[in-house]
């Protein structure tokens, strides 16, 4: 095995410890109703297959895993795809540049739908997945093929963890390039790509984020410490965008940013996104975990 992919392997270990990115480390095996089953066929009252796309060093077998299990039990024919993935690890996905990784998660779409004969797709992302969500419909020209963005805990507009990288680049010598440098070397421009400044992040916010034709919702709490500060980090203010608290509609939810994939309050309030004209309050709040 190559030393830079040894060096990927520890930094992924180590960064998803440190900074809490890592997805909760618990698979859901496959159900029925349309699991990853590219014979499901979309029924009338979920007539968009959902693609759902997990955050930074985890896989389509982490992270989103039990919110895709929960979405197939209620009709829906859902899909995900382990994306950004060297060929040496293909089980630690989001690891390559956003570029290349929306290009794999567009070609997915594609077929998704000539799978399922659907004209358009619903994409639901957590974290690194959110902001491919966002990436997806502005740059890769598949904007016509989205009907709902559901983005939780997205870093929007760049996130910096709590200012880790901040610190970094104050203290390599070079700063900003330095840092730029390093992360590609161990493995990991995708998180230059997504820091402020990142190229990924400058594509996304120059201009509109969101597409015409595309209803959007971004869900984050209040208590994430990784995309921070949460709000300004994660929101979209722009027409056509929803964006909304956990906190709004379970005031006693601490969940943090790992948590948030896996918090059923959350998986609620992404329920009422794919099907707004059946959205019903949370009546009995989950804990979600806070971290």
């Amino acid at each position: 095995m190559k030393r830079w992919l040894v060096r990927t392997m520890l930094s992924a270990a180590l960064l998803a410890g440190a900074l809490g990115v890592a997805a909760p480390a618990q698979a859901a095996p496959a159900t029925a109703g349309g699991n990853n089953d590219f014979s499901c066929r979309p029924t009338s009252a979920h007539p968009d297959p959902v693609v759902l796309l997990h955050g930074a060093f985890a896989n389509n077998q982490l992270d989103l895993s039990h919110l895709q299990a929960d979405l197939a039990t209620q009709g829906y024919c859902t899909f995900s795809l382990t994306y950004g993935a060297y060929p040496e690890l293909p089980l630690i996905g989001g690891l390559g540049p956003i570029a290349h990784s929306s290009a794999q998660i567009a070609a997915f779409v594609e077929q998704v739908r000539a799978a399922t004969g659907a004209a358009k797709v619903d994409v639901v992302g957590h974290s690194e997945g959110g902001f491919l969500s966002l990436y997806l419909a502005k740059m890769q020209g598949i904007a016509s093929e989205i009907n709902r963005v559901v983005a939780i805990a997205p870093p929007s507009h760049g996130a910096d963890s709590a200012s880790v990288f901040t610190l970094a680049e104050l203290l390599l010598p070079g700063g900003r390039s330095t840092l730029d440098k390093i992360l590609s070397t161990v493995g990991l421009p995708v998180l230059a790509d997504t820091l402020p400044g990142g190229s990924a992040m400058t594509a996304l916010n120059s201009g509109p984020i969101a597409q015409p034709g595309i209803a959007y919702t971004v869900i984050t709490s209040r208590f994430d410490e990784i995309v921070t500060p949460p709000g300004p980090t994660s929101f979209v203010n722009e027409p056509g965008v929803t964006n909304e608290w956990v906190q709004d509609s379970c005031p006693l939810d601490l969940v943090g940013h790992v948590g948030e994939a896996s918090d059923r309050n959350v998986w609620h309030l992404v329920g009422n996104a794919l099907d707004p004209a059946h959205a019903t309050p949370i009546s009995v709040c989950a804990i979600g975990l806070p971290v």
